[in-house]
Formats: structure tokens, sequence, C-alpha cells
């Protein structure tokens, strides 16, 4: 295998988007759980409605408590600026659990106009037609 397969390969089997998660929870795909790995006043902020909340530093001591062994963990942090989802996915590789980590984060969450959660409720905001083509699939 060329080494450019192998990684875009190895990319997909890691790594999903914002679209892939929204089709997947919206489908009630089960064996899924997607962790926000933020802290808890990023969490306050808002957050993905079906999410678990597990700080990275939680993760090796609380993980077993809330998410089953061999379970499919998907991981989100703030945005393609950050790493904190990479981290977070490589805690819970090191417990053997699949995983992968959802790129563009929280911040494409709410930019493609999928719903969120804060203190006050479920909301979102519109699509930003930069990053979710209106009224159209992206088509990739």
């Amino acid at each position: 295998m060329s080494s450019a397969i192998e990684h875009f390969s190895n990319r997909l089997r890691f790594e999903t988007d914002v679209s892939d998660v929204h089709a997947d929870l919206e489908a009630g795909t089960p064996g899924v759980v997607v962790v926000d790995s933020r802290s808890d006043e990023s969490w306050r902020q808002g957050h993905l409605p079906h999410a678990v909340h597990l700080p990275t530093r939680a993760i090796a001591g609380r993980a077993a408590e809330l998410i089953p062994a061999g379970t499919a963990v998907i991981t989100y942090c703030w945005g393609p600026g950050c790493n904190g989802a990479t981290r977070a996915a490589l805690e819970f590789a090191k417990l053997g659990y699949p995983v992968k980590e959802m790129i563009g984060g929280y911040e494409y969450w709410v930019r493609e106009g999928f719903p969120v959660r804060d203190e006050k409720g479920e909301w979102s905001r519109p699509a930003d037609e930069l990053t979710a083509p209106a009224g159209a699939a992206c088509g990739c």
C-alpha cells in the first residue's frame, strides 16, 4: 500500500466530521458515544445534546464507569484550532476503546446549524453558508 493510501485510510479510520456524527445521532446508531472533553465552563456554554461530558484529565479514572468497554467513542473539543479532542482520543485509545476524533469540533457543529444544549435548553443557529451549503448537501 502506498504511503498516501495508508495515510488517508488511517485518517478515515480515526476521524469523522460533524455531519457524519449528526447523521449517526439522528439515526440512533447503536454503540456510539460522543464525548465532550472540554472543561466544565465550556460544557455549560453549550454542548452536543447527546454528548457525555468527560474532560480529558478525567478519562483515565472515569471512562469505565460512564462508557461500557468496547463502545465506539467519538471525541470533540472546541474546534479545528484545538487539539483537545486528539488528546482525549489518545486517552480512550490507551484504555482500549475504539475511538475517532470529530474534526471541526463544537465550532463546526454550531456553524453547520446543528442543535446544541446549554443551561437554557436546546437551540441552534442558522447554518453558516461557508461550512454548510444552503439547502444542499456538500456532496462529499
